[in-house]
């Protein structure tokens, strides 16, 4: 597990220090904005205790450049439990609040992602918050934007692979 932490970090701190240096003669010509977009995410688990999550984001981005952009992404995600030996047991549902970083690296088009923040269990009487990061890469254009992330939901005992589905638009 902190080997794979350890990979997604470098990766993102490789692909960033990649892309500073070319954006600055770039970012005097581009118009700086802000951007929304309203996501589905579906995901699968890596542990045995939950069968599948499903959840919407709306993600704020403020694009520092044509390739670099900042973004707050907050929504809400439901983890739906397996039954545990016959004993039903409930979902866990959480609000992700998340800050991130996105670096388009390849024709303005394909990016990488890296988010952090907290994620608030509001459900079924759980009463938790966990710290969550989440590497990803994706592809986005003036309106799609479909990503695939790695989700670690430290005190969730969890983490997923998910799949975000997302219309957006200038601001």
């Amino acid at each position: 597990m902190r080997k794979l932490q350890f990979i997604c970090l470098a990766a993102f701190a490789f692909l960033y220090s990649n892309t500073t240096f070319a954006q600055e003669n770039e970012a005097t010509n581009y118009d700086q904005g802000f951007r929304l977009g309203f996501g589905v995410n579906g995901g699968i688990p890596t542990d045995n205790d939950y069968r599948w999550s499903l959840g919407g984001d709306v993600r704020l981005q403020y694009d520092l450049s044509k390739r670099t952009s900042l973004t707050l992404t907050t929504g809400f995600t439901n983890l739906f439990m397996k039954d545990q030996n016959g004993v039903e047991v409930k979902d866990l549902g959480f609000i992700p609040a998340k800050a991130g970083f996105k670096a388009f690296v390849w024709e303005d088009q394909f990016y990488v992602l890296g988010e952090v923040g907290a994620g608030f269990a509001v459900t079924n009487g759980y009463d938790d918050t966990t710290f969550l990061w989440a590497p990803g890469i994706g592809y986005a254009n003036k309106y799609i934007d479909i990503s695939v992330r790695y989700e670690d939901y430290n005190k969730f005992n969890t983490n997923q692979v998910a799949l975000r589905l997302a219309y957006g638009f200038k601001l």
